[in-house]
């Protein structure tokens, strides 16, 4: 194809890099191919050669546990040893990132990852920085509701809200004098806050809290703002509005700063398998970039336009200026080196490294933040984030390393411009975790534990051992609990307080946030300056955890402590007990059900993620990390004979019927079980199972993408 390099670039693909990626930019489109062609040349083998090192290690680990099972302990841990997979020594060292934002660095809080695919979510998640509070309480099952509400405005459960708001804002920032529910009003000025009650006027007691201010406009409406551990909360006052006109100091709203990081998601959370769909996930990337992303949409019979948010102006505590962000900092998620695309072939007509296209397009979109040309800024330090997962120990990160460098140079920017977060979600980096952050040390500013993805790679990696105990149990495993304990102490001892993120994982139940309240919070108090939540809603409330948990000062006492034995990390979780028929019933349904009410709207739909009902009919938060561990574990138990074949087709057929049932008000929904050998979200799903245990590290992609298109075609 002229002007790209020899590469064959899909028509959707090139039309958007020539006319929307490079419209604005001193990059001419036969620079950019020419660095893409130069990229894949130069990066492609090198990622075939760690693939296929990843491979070799699986296949000598099935050999082994063939002829040994699960093995001693010892005689496990010489084996990774004396196959590279286990490095000898995985000392911390200090890292030495620098140009860190201040959301990544300084500020703990909620995390929200969002597919970039779906504009609207995008947009939704980096106007998530600032959260209702009122709204989050009103609408979800954070306070019990024991009435049906009103239509319209419910005062009945606008005055339990405002009285729960109240006894938060005495826990959190407690005045001098009195409670919050006394205030008659509330005024902010260079005096710091007066809170007016029917005693008199009182202040808070901190007055360090007190962060600045929005003055009186000509119909009373103002914001007081306060800060605590980090983070902002506003009180805006609006005698005006109806929950305003109901309060007792006319506060129309709390407002939590909420989502101070969000991830845009490219991987697993998405369905992109041509040109046309990575061409609409890039879009997305751009809009957030260049400030410029909208979104119109149908929401009660009436158009509604999402944009961007601005920042938000205020009065400083000193009477100065004070601008604060008005949008989420935002990363995005990269695919991991296993990936390849045919959005663009070689001049052979082989698929390139998506690895490598994505981080090129998404740096070059970057380049709008970065020079100050987007209508908004994203880093005010000059640095954009790559959150890279699927690598497997500190080769895969060096190699990320040395493309990031790469790209950098293709494009100009200074040195150590594209940071990186890294997924601990692989067992190879688990257990070189220390390795593997020295590997990026002057890069990294993120690592991350992934529940469900690190136990899929766990499935496989002990694949033949022996069949594995029930997804439930893996909670309470002696490796998982290693794992979440030792990403902690690791990155801690490589000095990441103050200077990077330290993440745990998502909340899956969009809908119980009362149960999410009581739950999560653990994780700031684990030493997590930021944990993942499926909704900006979900981001509101939990950063009640982070405004309760001063998490500088939980990672500080936990420095002290040793650094989690990895010994604990080998502890295979095979099975022991002897099932009944009732629990491997139970199992098989579970997981089939999941993978079923996930494929089907990956395959049939092109949705990567979406809240699928479970057996039970709750809501979970499904991709395709889920996806990764219940195909594994189905094909682990087949393989070593838990269940049958027959047993496996039966039950699959069962549940599709049953997540048809769920689906059935879906617009535009395939449904499966009136035709189980024509449906490709069904065959699908089969295939993930039955070809469980030869996918490379029991990856999802390859089946999922196969059946999309077929499905695509075929539509």
């Amino acid at each position: 194809m002229a002007g790209t390099a020899g590469l064959q670039v899909d028509p959707e693909l090139q039309r958007f890099v020539e006319g929307e990626l490079l419209a604005d930019l001193d990059l001419a489109p036969e620079a950019f191919w020419g660095a893409l062609a130069e990229l894949q040349g130069r990066f492609a083998p090198r990622i075939a050669e760690l693939l296929a090192r990843r491979d070799e290690l699986q296949a000598r680990i099935d050999a082994w546990h063939e002829a040994h099972g699960p093995g001693e302990p010892e005689a496990y841990r010489n084996l990774l040893s004396e196959l590279g997979y286990l490095l000898p020594a995985d000392e911390p060292a200090p890292v030495s990132v620098g140009a860190v934002d201040a959301e990544i660095a300084e500020v703990p809080g909620p995390q929200l990852v969002v597919p970039a695919t779906v504009p609207r979510y995008a947009l939704n998640a980096a106007n998530a920085r600032w959260g209702s509070l009122y709204d989050a309480f009103y609408g979800t099952d954070a306070l019990p509701l024991d009435h049906e509400l009103a239509k319209g405005y419910d005062e009945k459960r606008g005055a339990q809200v405002i009285a729960a708001a109240d006894e938060l804002l005495d826990e959190l920032f407690p005045l001098a004098q009195g409670s919050h529910a006394d205030v008659t009003g509330y005024s902010g000025s260079e005096r710091g806050l007066v809170a007016f009650t029917g005693s008199g006027e009182t202040g808070l007691a901190d007055a360090a809290q007190f962060a600045g201010f929005r003055a009186p406009d000509g119909e009373g409406r103002a914001a007081v703002l306060l800060r605590r551990n980090g983070l902002h909360v506003e009180l805006t006052i609006d005698p005006t509005h109806r929950v305003g006109r109901q309060h007792h100091a006319d506060v129309a709203d709390v407002v939590l700063e909420s989502a101070v990081t969000t991830i845009v998601d490219l991987e697993d959370s998405v369905a992109t398998v041509d040109g046309e769909d990575k061409a609409l996930a890039y879009r997305t990337w751009l809009g957030l970039m260049t400030g410029e992303l909208v979104s119109e949409f149908e929401k009660g019979g009436e158009t509604v336009t999402r944009r961007v948010h601005p920042d938000r102006e205020y009065t400083g505590a000193d009477g100065s200026p004070l601008t604060l962000p008005g949008r989420s900092l935002m990363l995005v998620r990269n695919v991991g080196h296993h990936m390849t695309t045919n959005a663009v072939r070689t001049a052979e007509g082989e698929e390139i490294a998506e690895g490598v296209l994505d981080a090129l397009v998404t740096a070059t979109a970057a380049q709008y933040d970065l020079q100050g040309r987007g209508r908004y800024s994203n880093s005010r330090s000059g640095s954009m984030y790559i959150v890279k997962p699927k690598q497997h120990g500190p080769d895969e990160v060096a190699l990320t390393v040395e493309l990031f460098t790469a790209v950098e140079e293709a494009l100009g920017l200074p040195a150590r411009t594209l940071k990186i977060g890294i997924m601990d979600e692989e067992k190879r980096t688990s257990v070189n975790l220390a390795s593997a952050i020295a590997a990026a040390a002057d890069r990294v500013i993120f690592v991350n534990t992934g529940f469900l993805d690190r136990t899929g790679d766990e499935i496989h990696t002990c694949f033949a051992a022996g069949p594995v105990i029930r997804k439930g149990d893996m909670k309470s495993s002696t490796w998982l609990n290693a794992y979440e304990d030792r990403n902690v102490d690791v990155a801690l001892a490589s000095g990441f307080a103050h200077r990077a993120q330290i993440g745990k994982g998502m909340w899956a139940k969009p809908a119980a946030m009362a149960d999410m309240l009581e739950q999560k919070g653990a994780q700031p108090e684990q030493g997590a300056n930021c944990a993942w939540v499926p909704s900006p809603t979900a981001a509101t409330l939990h950063a009640l955890h982070y405004l309760r948990t001063d998490v500088h000062a939980v990672q500080a006492d936990l420095a002290s402590r040793a650094v989690t034995d990895r010994e604990k990390l080998l502890v295979l979780p095979i099975l022991t007990e002897q099932l009944t028929d009732e629990q491997k019933t139970h199992e098989l349904e579970t997981n089939a059900q999941s993978i079923l009410g996930y494929v089907v709207r990956w395959v049939g739909l092109g949705i990567g993620c979406s809240t699928v009902p479970d057996l039970e009919g709750v809501g979970l938060m499904e991709d395709r990390a889920t996806l990764r561990i219940s195909s594994q574990l189905i094909a682990n138990w087949l393989h070593h004979d838990v269940v049958d074949e027959k047993t496996v087709r039966d039950t699959f057929a069962r549940m599709a019927a049953l997540v048809d049932e769920q689906n059935a008000n879906e617009p535009g929904y395939p449904p499966m079980a009136k035709d189980l050998e024509g449906s490709e979200s069904f065959q699908a799903a089969l295939e993930l199972v039955f070809t469980g245990r030869s996918e490379p590290n029991g990856y999802t992609e390859r089946v999922l993408t196969s059946w999309r298109q077929k499905a695509k075609r075929r539509s």
